[in-house]
């Protein structure tokens, strides 16, 4: 059982982030890793320690907050007792991918966990981070190929968490299954999207390595539904496949029409993330979109802003300003946000810790441009003014009208829903009032044999909900093609979080 007075012994204790002015002259992970050091500052016994904390609750709240159902206090008392191979095991049935999720979460589960209510919830990310490491580390983690083949074939399309989650169910359940991405290279946005400095790309090439080694099949650079002459039309895909599953996500980034959007020099964060991630990578010397020596505005105060900021930083901007249009959030859990409820509460990022502003409750009435010279057309700054809530709507405040200097502005503020020029239109499939792919009950659109995954069926939502989404539509998926399935279903598409 576990150590039930181990909350009392061992205070909450994360390892550290590499120093600032260190790291941001790099694109590594921001946290320490045992390549840099780790092991001297936050051990294996420190990880241990903090596992020790879990009460395995009788009412284990930190699953009401995990749509994957992950077995936590299970694994948590698992490393507690330095048995890496159960813990492995045990994560490993729940979750495809524990160490993106233990990079790229933000934890619902902590939020929910019962030491949350004195704010000290049991490290939860921290330990499953370190299960999948010490499982890679230790040769734990190998290919699953199917005991049998089915002879189906089924196409995923998009190679995002939900895809892939999707993928591996289906190949491991012995249909073959091809995974179609239209980037360059395959991850979705994990690839190009998440910054290096918050998942090393390496980490993602690992499991696609064990993906390629238990049958599942690659294609980059193909555009399904596309008109290219290396593209593959929706006609060959619903010729060539048994099933298919539309992982696309929500790529249809929200814009914002004030006055002077039209100047050069304001972009999509997703214009901009994806050269930083070349960047990063060595695949470009000098990215199109460049924030060096630029003052730079990012519209929007969630995470994909935070990706501009740190990105912006390791550029060398200038400056970096965050705008966000609510109130700031509290300190501490408001009372109408009671736990085990997820905690909107501030948070600062890594990126915010490497400097920046953030501004709240300001609203970009008009983008003002340079009128004459070298740089006419572009744009030189944002005319703010503060806002306040009345009746649920946001309203100016009277004089409070200024300018702040901007040489970029990148828009980050959600996406709207799933791209429908070409595959979408091209199959038919329903679109719902949010901009969605419309299914039913069983993850399939209102073309029979077509599923959906992830955003794209559940607008933008979080990683732990795209691997779930791709579990249970892949188990949905293989009913449809065998007439029952054992593979397991952890949500319905209707789910939504705890709230």
């Amino acid at each position: 059982m576990a150590d039930s007075t181990g909350f009392l012994k061992h205070e909450r204790a994360l390892p550290p982030r590499r120093p600032v002015d260190v790291r941001i002259l790099d694109w590594k992970d921001v946290y320490l890793s045992r390549t840099t050091g780790e092991d001297t500052v936050f051990p294996v016994s420190a990880v241990r320690q903090q596992a020790a904390r879990c009460m395995d609750c009788g009412i284990p709240f930190c699953h009401h907050g995990c749509p994957l159902g992950n077995l936590i206090p299970e694994w948590n008392d698992l490393v507690r007792r330095d048995d890496w191979t159960e813990a492995i095991e045990r994560l490993h049935a729940t979750n495809n991918f524990p160490e993106f999720t233990g990079k790229l979460c933000p934890a619902p589960c902590e939020g929910s966990c019962v030491l949350n209510l004195q704010e000290a919830p049991v490290t939860i990310k921290q330990i499953e981070w370190e299960i999948i490491d010490q499982a890679f580390t230790r040769g734990l983690v190998e290919p699953v190929p199917p005991a049998e083949r089915t002879g189906r074939k089924v196409a995923v399309v998009g190679s995002g968490p939900a895809g892939l989650a999707a993928a591996q169910q289906l190949t491991r359940a012995g249909h073959e299954v091809t995974v179609y991405e239209r980037a360059d290279r395959v991850g979705g946005l994990l690839r190009y999207g998440i910054p290096e400095f918050k998942m090393e790309k390496a980490v993602l090439d690992r499991r696609l390595d064990q993906m390629r080694a238990e049958g599942t099949r690659f294609v980059t650079g193909v555009e399904v539904g596309g008109t290219g002459e290396h593209d593959l039309s929706a006609e060959q895909l619903r010729t060539e496949y048994d099933a298919v599953v539309l992982a696309g996500g929500a790529t249809v980034g929200r814009d914002l029409s004030a006055p002077g959007r039209e100047l050069t020099g304001i972009h999509l964060a997703m214009e901009y993330l994806p050269y930083g991630n070349r960047q990063a990578l060595g695949e470009l010397d000098a990215p199109p979109i460049d924030a060096r020596g630029n003052h730079v505005v990012i519209i929007g105060g969630g995470d994909t802003g935070a990706d501009c900021l740190g990105t912006a930083h390791r550029q060398g901007a200038a400056s970096v300003t965050q705008l966000e249009i609510m109130s700031a959030p509290p300190d501490r859990r408001a009372a109408g946000n009671p736990w085990p409820t997820y905690p909107m509460i501030m948070r600062v990022s890594s990126a915010h810790e490497e400097g920046g502003e953030r501004l709240y409750s300001v609203n970009t009435e008009r983008f003002l441009g340079h009128e004459e010279g070298p740089a006419h057309g572009h744009v030189r700054a944002l005319l703010l003014h503060e806002v306040e809530q009345v009746d649920g709507r946001f309203q100016k405040v009277e004089g409070t009208e200024r300018e702040l200097p901007a040489d970029l502005v990148f828009l980050a503020m959600g996406f709207t829903g799933a791209q429908r020029e070409g595959l979408l239109d091209a199959l038919g499939v329903e679109i719902d009032g949010r901009g969605n792919v419309a299914r039913d009950g069983e993850f399939m659109s209102t073309v029979p044999g077509v599923f959906v995954a992830g955003d794209i069926g559940r607008g933008q939502s979080l990683i732990v909900w795209a691997i779930a989404e791709g579990r249970a539509a892949a188990g949905a998926v293989d009913g449809w093609l065998t007439g029952a399935s054992m593979l397991p279903r952890p949500i319905t598409p209707t789910a939504v979080a705890l709230r």
